[in-house]
């Protein structure tokens, strides 16, 4: 009897917070970069792995046809993800800033190179480009296979696969980048918390619901609540303290380090704004001067 209860409600309650997780999950994260106008913390892979991971979703539905509330949740987090994207581009911190692992992925002198510096442009025009170029194509093997009934349900299957294999992997980065800096400042406990809470909602509404949740969305899902786990780990281990990651020197010091004394071919130094001529010591005179 109480099973029976908790499934029913179960069956209403997880559509409706899965439609509304996006904006749940991540609003708090967008307005607390948009407020402190800083993105310092914030992996930005998670905008590329969700926004990849949701438009597959939405392509994959026409083939599977599940559960409507997941479609919708798809759409939702596309938007979501989006004024995410925007925000996190807007409020960028400089190279070499101090801030926690943390201003992955625009730290230049923490993060790992990419070919062709994917996701690691200076400029946002590339990203919006990216996304664009994904859409399109999707949209364009949508309309080609789907005429061809045998190929199209293998592509679709693909997709489907794919899409939530790479939501799966969400928590990765953030749980790198917190491993790196032995912190999690920046990331938001609010997304934690709804990670956590729509795992469990999820798990248990993937395995008792009546409607349509093809096995992808299960498999994906139990791995990426292991994820999620992980992450709680890290931050009852780390907190959400200062990070320990050194900060590198600022121009301004490197500039007047290297006016002060400038290094000469015969391996002398001499102080700034004194003609020397080449082999001679920097006599005290003309130190003090």
């Amino acid at each position: 009897m109480l099973m029976d209860w908790l499934k029913t409600l179960s069956g209403y309650l997880t559509p409706a917070f899965l439609v509304m997780s996006p904006i749940l999950s991540y609003s708090d994260q967008a307005f607390s970069m948009h407020r402190n106008r800083s993105s310092a913390g914030f992996s930005l892979d998670i905008p590329l792995i969700m926004l990849v991971a949701s438009l597959c979703r939405i392509f994959y539905y026409p083939g599977a046809k599940y559960d409507t509330a997941l479609l919708i949740q798809s759409l939702v987090m596309v938007a979501m993800q989006i004024v995410l994207l925007k925000i996190a581009l807007d409020h960028r911190p400089p190279p070499y800033s101090r801030g926690g692992d943390a201003a992955t992925p625009f730290a230049r002198a923490h993060e790992t190179p990419r070919p062709f510096n994917f996701w690691q442009w200076r400029s946002s025009k590339p990203y919006w480009q990216f996304l664009a170029g994904l859409f399109l194509g999707l949209l364009v093997c949508e309309f080609t296979l789907s005429p061809f009934p045998t190929v199209y349900q293998s592509y679709s299957s693909f997709i489907g696969y794919f899409g939530l294999g790479v939501e799966a992997i969400l928590p990765i980065p953030q749980i790198l980048a917190n491993r790196r800096v032995r912190s999690c400042k920046g990331f938001r406990f609010s997304v934690l918390a709804s990670w956590l809470l729509g795992d469990t909602m999820k798990m248990f509404w993937f395995f008792t619901s009546k409607t349509t949740i093809p096995w992808p969305f299960k498999l994906c899902g139990l791995f990426q609540g292991s994820c999620d786990c992980l992450l709680g780990i890290q931050y009852m281990m780390y907190g959400s303290g200062s990070s320990e990651a050194p900060m590198a020197p600022t121009s301004t010091a490197r500039s007047r380090a290297t006016s002060l004394h400038e290094l000469k071919p015969n391996g002398y130094t001499t102080a700034s704004g004194h003609a020397h001529h080449p082999g001679r010591r920097i006599s005290v005179t003309e130190k003090n001067t």
